[in-house]
């Protein structure tokens, strides 16, 4: 049992791939393992993800794993001399012709950018260390005005910032590494790329249900179509590295807190990423300013915030989620912590489930509720709860592993899978051996349960029980 709400996903890579290192990680505080596959063979992930299981075996706690695809990678070609150096005020032309550049231009070999492109749509190329404004564009070429110049060197990415780019989200790479990550039973996949909500509903028509669905928010665009994506997703990852490229990096804060706050109204996870511990690569300890960013991002919200390099590649991975892990405990014990969130309360919709999941809440801040348990099938219940933020964990029971492993990702909720019951008097019965077993309640605690019936149907939720554990839990008292 966590002591903490918030949820922490690591990356697995090189410097975190044996059985004894992925286990202590799991033991140290990472909810969610991610298998990033813009690195890696297949055989590299079928490993980790085989030790994950046994983890998960060993334990008994439901893990999930997290498919991140690559997406389109956009560059350029080579250069005669290998780099040039660019010079603000110069010109620069991009084209179609596949012959070494120099430094007045190079080759682009994507016409889908060309065709995309208008006089003052602005081109990135290096991660942003390079900046050029395009004057004069055409269906296989475009001159460039340099902004921002310095040291290119051959094959670095291009973003391009002002224009929706005529690509799909998923790439052959991306095809075939979802349909291997499929097969491995992945919880979670993260689409990169995201430019539009048809990007998802692609993505969608593929994993047929075998996933969860998250969008990956790194281009403006997505920004601008913010509502649609989110309703097209199950989830929702900033990844604030490629938002802080295409963009100033001044906004990308209040970016991710819009994020924030649109995730939470609609009742989805939010994952807060990229460099929040950076410097543990190869440090010991964070800075400062890192460690106010992760707690910023929990003050603001989020389900989870994530490791990539530090724990992926670098020297430190198990103190890096130690730390994350302690960030988190210390921000949720501030009084502000619960004030902010409470404050942040999304008025329920006008229906049942929001009906029963609000009073969950109230309930929560009136009685001293050890736990508010829910029994669910497909999720629904225990999203509808983790968005109303209740004082108390949430103790999600499903009879699906499916269903646990993905709500490991949510805010507040305690996974664990469970027979399937028949009636009210089985779920208050049964609730209460789970919540004394998994160490939240004890004779003459408090708790709440909500449930849907009739059991088994999505979206039902409309059962709400106060309990206390070893009190008679007939159908006549209390429901």
């Amino acid at each position: 049992m966590r002591q903490r709400k918030a949820k922490i996903v690591a990356t697995l890579g090189p410097a975190s791939s044996t059985p004894e290192l992925i286990r202590s990680l799991f033991e140290a505080g990472v909810d969610v393992f991610r298998l990033n596959f813009s690195h890696g063979s297949h055989d590299d992930h079928r490993r980790r993800f085989e030790i994950i299981r046994e983890v998960e075996r060993d334990t008994g706690r439901p893990i999930a794993v997290l498919l991140d695809l690559q997406g389109p990678k956009l560059r350029i070609g080579r250069f005669t001399s290998g780099s040039v150096v660019l010079v603000a005020g110069a010109v620069f032309r991009f084209d179609l012709k596949n012959q070494p550049g120099d430094s007045t231009r190079v080759y682009l070999p994507h016409p889908e950018i060309f065709s995309a492109l208008s006089p003052g749509v602005q081109l990135l190329l290096d991660d942003g260390k390079i900046r050029l404004r395009v004057d004069e564009c055409g269906p296989d070429h475009a001159l460039t005005r340099v902004v921002t110049g310095g040291v290119l060197s051959e094959r670095k990415g291009v973003s391009v910032v002002g224009a929706v780019l005529p690509l799909t989200a998923l790439t052959s790479k991306d095809r075939a590494d979802l349909a291997f990550g499929l097969e491995l039973g992945v919880d979670w996949v993260a689409l990169s790329f995201v430019q539009r909500p048809e990007d998802l509903h692609e993505a969608r028509d593929l994993i047929a249900g075998r996933a969860a669905l998250m969008a990956k928010l790194e281009k403006p665009a997505a920004v601008e179509q913010l509502e649609p994506i989110i309703a097209a997703c199950d989830a929702v990852m900033v990844a604030r590295g490629d938002l802080g490229v295409e963009m100033p990096p001044q906004e990308v804060p209040p970016i991710q807190r819009r994020i924030l706050k649109a995730c939470r109204l609609a009742g989805k996870p939010v994952v807060v990423a990229t460099q929040m511990l950076e410097s543990m690569i190869q440090a010991p300890a964070p800075t400062r300013a890192e460690v106010s960013d992760v707690a910023t991002a929990i003050y603001d919200g989020a389900d989870a915030v994530m490791l990539s390099a530090e724990s992926a590649s670098g020297q430190f991975p198990l103190e890096a989620v130690e730390m994350m892990d302690s960030i988190i405990k210390v921000v949720e014990k501030d009084p502000d912590y619960a004030r902010a969130a409470d404050a942040a309360h999304p008025a329920p919709e006008r229906t049942v489930a929001d009906a029963i999941c609000c009073s969950l809440r109230q309930a929560a801040r009136i009685l001293p509720l050890c736990v508010t348990v829910t029994y669910t099938t497909s999720g629904f219940t225990t999203l509808r709860a983790a968005r109303e933020r209740p004082a108390a964990p949430i103790l999600s029971m499903t009879p699906s592993v499916t269903t646990a492993r993905r709500l490991a990702l949510v805010w507040g909720v305690h996974p664990v899978v469970v027979r399937e019951v028949r009636d009210v008097a089985e779920i208050v019965e049964y609730a209460s051996e789970i919540a004394s077993r998994e160490g939240f309640a004890q004779t003459g605690d408090i708790f709440a349960v909500t449930a849907g019936m009739p059991f088994g149907i999505s979206g039902s939720t409309n059962l709400l029980r106060i309990v206390t554990l070893g009190e008679p839990t007939s159908d006549t008292n209390g429901h």
